[in-house]
């Protein structure tokens, strides 16, 4: 079979509706990056420059990945990444800093000249893989009705691949943000790959349990949860008798991120349903740090308003939706989960964010996905774009 024929059977649909959402975040990387540049006395074409090169080597990278063979490729690249990026993150607390800078109190960066890379993810590609594989040998397509008990039995040795997570991602790189989405899309994939619902909502409860406790015992953490709370608080203890209202109000309401949060949602608020047009922010102009990179989206709408967040929105759920298309259309197991998994990052990244910038749970850090600045972030989800779009040439019609 010659290259293209390969490509003719591939999704070209999702291929385009990817390099969309790339192409919005090149528009708006040079958009929002305007008081940065001027802060830190940049070149005009600082920001663009370097997406715009990301974006057409992810483009490329993209097609490249999808010709291959998935019988062969698919194993050897999700492995890869299992092992390669578990490794760098459990070497990284002891590499020298001038390796991987401390930042904000953590190690999640590793600079490779000018450039700078987050391991944690490539890992998280191979973490889903490793999840397809391991799932489906498990639990896929298992007419046997089990119990709690022994479905629990089945599931306890995952328990160890979590508390490896949550030690390599929570722990050493202090990101609860990116352990939140994998967690999810373990329990998403589980349910896909055939357990009951019994399990679904202990191993959920279980999370959540596991969130407190992660908070609570993290000063860090615990001030960003009452930071958000200071922001909102307002609007909720207004329904609330006065008792409640005055037991659950904090007084002093933090700075930092506290200010971040309600500037964005003021970014929000101030684009409307038209927004200032594209170039003509406020907000971005030193109120909203990190506009261009996880508040992006409250500078997009604030430029192009609500019918801005309605074609970002469009196109990444139609990602989103035409990967669980690819899933659903895929006989072989591991390729179904692999596909389901991708969409659960995909959509959950999108939603966690969305929920952040505009006040209703707290900021995570976690990036849109293909729209961001930076380049981590967009290579890898343009490899696992690649690895769906080689996985469709093998789907059903």
């Amino acid at each position: 079979m010659t290259k293209k024929q390969k490509w003719d059977m591939a999704d070209k649909v999702l291929f385009a509706l990817t390099v969309v959402a790339i192409t919005l975040g090149v528009i708006f990387s040079y958009s929002l990056s305007s008081y940065i540049i001027i802060h830190n006395d940049y070149s005009q074409f600082h920001f663009f420059i370097r997406q715009f090169s990301t974006a057409v080597f992810c483009i490329f990278l993209i097609g490249a990945i999808s010709k291959l063979s998935p019988e062969t490729a698919l194993p050897k690249m999700g492995w890869s990444m299992l092992i390669i990026f578990t490794i760098v993150m459990a070497l990284m607390p002891i590499l020298p800093s001038s390796l991987v800078p401390m930042i904000n109190g953590a190690k999640r960066w590793i600079k490779l000249g000018p450039l700078s890379l987050s391991p944690v993810e490539f890992f998280k590609i191979g973490f889903v893989y490793f999840l397809a594989w391991s799932f489906t040998r498990k639990f896929y397509m298992n007419e046997d009705h089990r119990t709690l008990k022994e479905e629990a039995i089945i599931f306890a040795p995952y328990l160890l691949v979590l508390a490896m997570m949550a030690f390599l991602v929570v722990v050493l790189q202090n990101d609860l943000g990116q352990a939140i989405v994998m967690s999810a899309t373990l329990a998403i994939m589980l349910l896909f790959a055939g357990s009951s619902f019994r399990l679904f909502f202990f191993l959920l409860s279980g999370a959540f349990v596991s969130g407190i406790v992660f908070i609570v015992y993290s000063s860090y953490r615990l001030n960003k949860v009452l930071q958000w709370w200071a922001t909102i608080q307002d609007y909720i203890l207004s329904v609330l008798p006065t008792f409640l209202s005055n037991y659950m109000r904090i007084e002093k309401a933090a700075i930092d991120e506290g200010y971040q949060a309600s500037q964005s949602v003021n970014a929000i608020h101030n684009g409307g349903i038209m927004g200032t047009n594209i170039g003509e922010g406020i907000y971005k102009l030193g109120f909203v740090s990190d506009i261009h990179t996880d508040f992006i989206l409250s500078g997009i709408i604030e430029e192009t308003g609500f019918f801005g967040a309605l074609l970002v929105s469009a196109v990444i759920l139609s990602i989103v939706y035409r990967i669980f298309k690819i899933a659903n259309r895929s006989e072989n197991a591991v390729y179904y989960l692999f596909c389901v998994g991708i969409a659960t990052i995909t959509a959950f990244q999108f939603l966690m964010n969305s929920l952040g910038i505009s006040g209703i749970m707290p900021i995570k850090g976690i990036t849109v996905p293909f729209i961001s600045y930076g380049g981590s972030s967009l290579i890898a989800m343009s490899v696992a774009i690649g690895m769906v779009i080689m996985i469709s040439k093998r789907s059903r019609v």
